[in-house]
This record gives structure tokens, sequence and C-alpha cells, in this order.
């Protein structure tokens, strides 16, 4: 594999058995996910809040690889279904699962598979390739997240235009940041 996650891992977690080192490794994704979304702009013209949630979805999928990815984010689904105070501004609970929000949430699941997909076959190497994973996640979150707006608003024009338009420049800062954060990243734990 050629994450990050190994590195961190055996720095870390020398002693430990690998599966014990992937759970330990899948619950401080669901977390460090859990903490972004703290950071919340509730914006009054639409359900859909800006969050740091994506940024810490892109970091996890690429750096977790396809399975761990998938799976920090589906705990992190998991502890905001069973009350846990995980999703944005401190939600929880099914309602959040089946709301406005819904399809984002989903699709972030997806997305952390598919980046971690495309970073175990070397895209995510440097600054210019780690681009296409998390440009990958971007796109997938938002195709799960906006389809299911519109399916929650009755329409895909508005849910686009409340769903998609708003966040654009806010996320592909995000997707840049994240590019630029993964190889610094790997600098630091070497």
């Amino acid at each position: 594999m050629t994450t990050l996650a190994p590195t961190l891992s055996t720095r870390y977690f020398p002693r430990t058995s690998s599966w014990l080192r992937d759970v330990l490794l899948i619950m401080l994704g669901s977390l460090f996910v859990a903490a972004l979304a703290q950071v919340e702009i509730p914006l009054p013209f639409t359900p859909v809040p800006i969050t740091g949630q994506t940024f810490g979805v892109l970091l996890v999928g690429v750096a977790l690889g396809s399975k761990r990815g998938a799976a920090a984010l589906g705990l992190y689904l998991v502890e905001g279904a069973f009350g846990l105070p995980v999703f944005a501004g401190g939600a929880h609970g099914l309602s959040v699962l089946t709301g406005a929000t819904a399809g984002y949430l989903a699709g972030f699941v997806a997305a952390a598979y598919a980046m971690g997909l495309l970073a175990e076959r070397g895209l995510e190497r440097s600054v210019r390739t780690s681009f296409l994973p998390f440009l990958a996640g971007t796109v997938i979150i938002y195709a799960c997240g906006v389809s299911w707006l519109a399916v929650v608003l009755g329409s895909f024009a508005k849910a686009v235009t409340l769903g998609l338009v708003p966040f654009l420049i806010g996320d592909i800062i995000k997707l840049i940041a994240a590019a630029l954060a993964l190889p610094a990243a790997w600098n630091l734990s070497k």
C-alpha cells in the first residue's frame, strides 16, 4: 500500500498488531472528521452549512486507503446515528442521516473508498497528483449530496442552486489545502 498510514502506524504504534493499528487509525480518522465537522458556518438560504468535514474526509480517505478510509467514515456515521454529537454543529441522530445533508454524509464513505483506491495506485505522492483523488472525492460527495437534496427539495435545479453553487469556491480551497497538507504530513512523519 502506498498510503501514509503504514508509516504513521508503525512509527506511533510499533508493537501493536496490524489489526489493532487499523482499528486505532479508523477511530482516529472518524474523530478527525468529527472534530472538523464542528467548524460550521450556517447559511440562512440553504439547509446545507459550510463545514470542515470535507477537508477531513479528503485527508482520511487518501491517508488511510480505501478500506480503512471507508471504515473510518462508516464509523463516523454510526457514531452520529447512536447519538454522539459528531455531525456539523454537534448534531446527531437518525434525523440527520435522513435529512437534507444525508446524501453528503453517505457520499463521504463512497468518496473515502474511491480516493483510497486512487491513493493505493500512487496518485497521492505529490501535490500535483494528489489533486486527482481529492477532486474525484469532491465530485462523489457532491453527486450524492445534490442528488439526495433534490429528493428532499423536490427540484434538481433548486438542489444545485442551494447545495452546490454556494460551496464551490470553499471546496476548491479545501481541495487545494488537502493537496498541500498531505505531502507536508509525509515530511513530518519521516
